[in-house]
């Protein structure tokens, strides 16, 4: 016999050598601890891949080996990386619940600012429009002045005492009256009446008539409305012009002692509206016209555009629309004695 501690570890009482003196352990046939992964990134704790189909489960364990299960619903991960559909994770959009990021206050501050900064921008804009559209009506009116002469060049018509030539609510244009006088105009006054258009080979007209439509202040007093009626003639200082004057023209005169401004008083033009009867002067409305009396010859009708000025009821029935506001006025006033007379407002341009 060896004395004890010498030689072979002392074996069990089967015969078996002792394993806590050989520092083996007995195999039972599980798992050797030190090749068990314990790393919790490396252990597939995902359901998702768990095969829960039992039709397949049966048919891998009756072939002996374990195919695949069909792969599960691909993980849809939200803008802020967390994957949806986990009961645990507050859904977007619930009160309290903060889900913009850090800075978007500060974000909506800068908009606010570009806004209020766009809003500085737009008034600018605004003002901008508002003086280049001034500008250009400006313009628009130097340039009419320096062709016609008159200031202002354009007038409205606000009675039918020209009609149809010119009507209620036409815009004329108005030139001085020697810039381009016609063939025939008297002396150096630069107008052509009815009269001397209707002898002349040229035949001058002026809208469909002989003779030239003049705008002229009645017995010459410019705080009075201006009139715009066609020259018919012209008489001279102490004439007697119930020899020229056409006899339907003259109402109930039968001579001239019952004309009125006959003889004539001074030196003019004798003057009617297209749709008048009567003359201006056998209606006392004004004496013979003077030269200098004469605002302009009418040139241009430009129709209705005069009722945006006009502001009166008289447009309404030419525009069919009321509460006009705008840019000229116009003719006509009835007389006192009944007859329609083309008075005038200029208009600004």
């Amino acid at each position: 016999m060896s004395p004890p501690g010498d030689g072979d570890d002392d074996p069990t009482e089967d015969g078996s050598p002792n394993p806590a003196r050989d520092g083996t352990a007995p195999d039972d046939g599980g798992p050797d601890p030190d090749e068990v992964n314990s790393d919790p990134d490396e252990v597939n704790s995902d359901p998702d891949h768990a095969n829960s189909d039992p039709d397949n489960a049966s048919r891998n364990s009756a072939a002996g080996t374990r195919e695949p299960g069909p792969p599960g619903p691909t993980p849809v991960t939200d803008a802020a990386g967390s994957a949806s559909g986990h009961a645990d994770e507050p859904a977007d959009g619930v009160p309290g619940e903060p889900t913009g990021n850090p800075g978007e206050t500060g974000e909506r501050g800068d908009a606010e600012g570009v806004e209020r900064e766009g809003e500085k921008m737009d008034w600018g804009t605004f003002v901008y429009d508002i003086a280049s559209s001034a500008a250009a009506v400006l313009l628009v009116g130097v340039l009419l002045f320096a062709v016609s002469g008159v200031w202002p060049p354009m007038v409205a018509v606000e009675s039918p005492s020209m009609t149809p030539h010119m009507k209620t609510g036409d815009l004329v244009f108005v030139m001085e009256e020697k810039r381009f006088p016609g063939e025939g105009a008297h002396g150096d006054t630069g107008v052509v009446t009815a009269r001397t258009g209707e002898r002349t080979d040229a035949d001058y007209r002026k809208f469909q008539r002989q003779g030239d439509v003049i705008v002229y202040n009645p017995d010459g007093n410019t705080d009075q409305t201006p009139i715009i009626h066609r020259a018919m003639f012209w008489v001279n200082e102490s004439e007697n012009w119930y020899g020229k004057a056409d006899r339907q023209a003259v109402g109930a005169a039968s001579d001239c002692a019952d004309l009125s401004n006959c003889p004539a008083p001074h030196a003019g033009f004798i003057t009617k509206g297209d749709a008048n009867g009567v003359y201006d002067q056998a209606q006392g409305l004004t004496g013979p016209v003077k030269p200098a009396w004469v605002v302009g010859t009418a040139e241009v009708r430009i129709p209705k555009l005069g009722c945006i000025r006009l502001r009166s009821e008289r447009c309404v029935g030419v525009l069919g629309i009321g509460g006009l506001v705008g840019v000229s006025s116009g003719v006509g006033v009835s007389s006192g004695v009944g007859a329609r007379t083309g008075n005038v407002t200029r208009a600004p341009a």
